[in-house]
């Protein structure tokens, strides 16, 4: 049954399902329209083409197909109309070349190549009757998409909120476990080479961007949907956690290239502490561990999430205290360790690690 519930809940199910149903109604509405009934297919291509991830880009996907499919036929006519002396083929390379110049107008955004795809049919199919066809075709079409965007808005109208939480998790899991992998180095006295995490980088790059797009995504889901309502603290949530994850991501990468190029711990301030390497280590550890836990589990004791937090507060504290117990003040190990400080600090602020209990003296 879990499976079950699972596979419901990821979106090209839901919109396979949406367009399934909403291709079968548009077909059947537009066989009862005894005029038009032979030509049901384009009801059916109108539901399809307006079933999308969100209510609005249902409707917008839907009021664009069609004002393009209109102008595209529009365009034909008129150049039907100029050229009736011109052979088919020189007219249909004019048109297709004008049809395409129209296409770069904003206003069609993924609609765009409607206009071209409308244009050809309108030249080569019904140039004999173009006002007939344009009421068969556009028509059709819109009495199709005006049933997808209904079936998306009824039937569990999507807030795409289980990929968000998922793109959000992964990036979480990848930024704590970039914090362990540093961490580690730190207490082997192996860091990477620069080229080496650079590479690493650009896998964190990729986590952010899916996260940032589904974030979008949701937010977009939000609008003219009737279960916005019923969702706004989810989806206040994601939007909140996508945005925190995505300014400790830069703080992160920072702090994490500081030690990577400058390693501090091997620098002047080894003759201040030798521990300078385990201290940055806990410090990196720490943050790991606030990172992977974003809520607390309860208000009324200590959890899990305070107990991290605790701990990266203590290893910021540490590192802040070796900083000023330090004499080195013209050391480029000493810049970069005060620089790496300073990250970690406000990257605990921007994750709201704050300690709530006192800890027993």
């Amino acid at each position: 049954m879990e499976r079950v519930i699972g596979l419901v809940q990821r979106p090209w199910v839901q919109r396979g399902v949406r367009a399934a149903l909403a291709a079968g109604l548009a077909w059947q509405v537009a066989v009862l329209i005894p005029v038009y009934a032979d030509f049901a297919y384009y009801a059916a291509l109108g539901a399809v083409i307006a079933v999308h991830p969100t209510v609005a880009d249902s409707a917008a996907t839907a009021w664009r197909t069609v004002l393009a499919i209109l102008t595209g036929f529009g365009l034909a006519v008129v150049v039907h109309e100029l050229t009736r002396a011109v052979p088919t083929a020189p007219t249909l390379a004019l048109l297709v070349a004008l049809a395409i110049a129209v296409e770069q107008l904003r206003l069609w955004r993924d609609a765009a190549s409607w206009v071209s795809f409308a244009a050809v049919l309108m030249l080569t199919v019904g140039a004999a009757d173009p006002a007939q066809y344009a009421l068969r075709y556009a028509g059709l079409t819109l009495l199709g998409a005006a049933i997808g965007v209904l079936v998306t808005s009824v039937l569990f109208p999507p807030m795409q909120l289980t990929t968000a939480v998922q793109r959000i998790a992964a990036t979480r899991s990848l930024l704590a476990g970039h914090l362990d992998t540093i961490a580690a180095a730190l207490r082997s006295a192996r860091v990477p080479a620069p080229s080496e995490w650079e590479a690493r980088g650009a896998e964190l790059d990729r986590a952010l961007d899916l996260m940032r797009a589904a974030e979008t995504v949701v937010e977009r889901a939000r609008r003219a949907n009737p279960r916005a309502r019923r969702w706004q603290g989810t989806a206040a949530s994601i939007r909140e956690q996508s945005r925190a994850l995505d300014r400790v991501a830069v703080l992160i990468d920072d702090l994490t290239m500081l030690v990577v190029e400058f390693q501090p711990h091997r620098q002047g301030l080894d003759r201040v502490d030798d521990g300078t390497g385990r201290i940055l280590a806990d410090a990196l550890d720490g943050l790991a561990g606030v990172v992977r836990i974003p809520y607390h589990a309860t208000d009324s004791e200590p959890d899990e999430r305070d107990a991290a937090i605790a701990t990266a507060v203590a290893a910021a504290d540490r590192l802040t205290a070796l900083l000023r117990s330090s004499t080195i003040g013209d050391d480029e190990g000493f810049f970069a360790l005060g620089a790496v400080t300073v990250g970690m600090h406000r990257a605990l602020q921007t994750l709201e690690a704050h300690v709530r209990f006192a800890q027993p003296a």
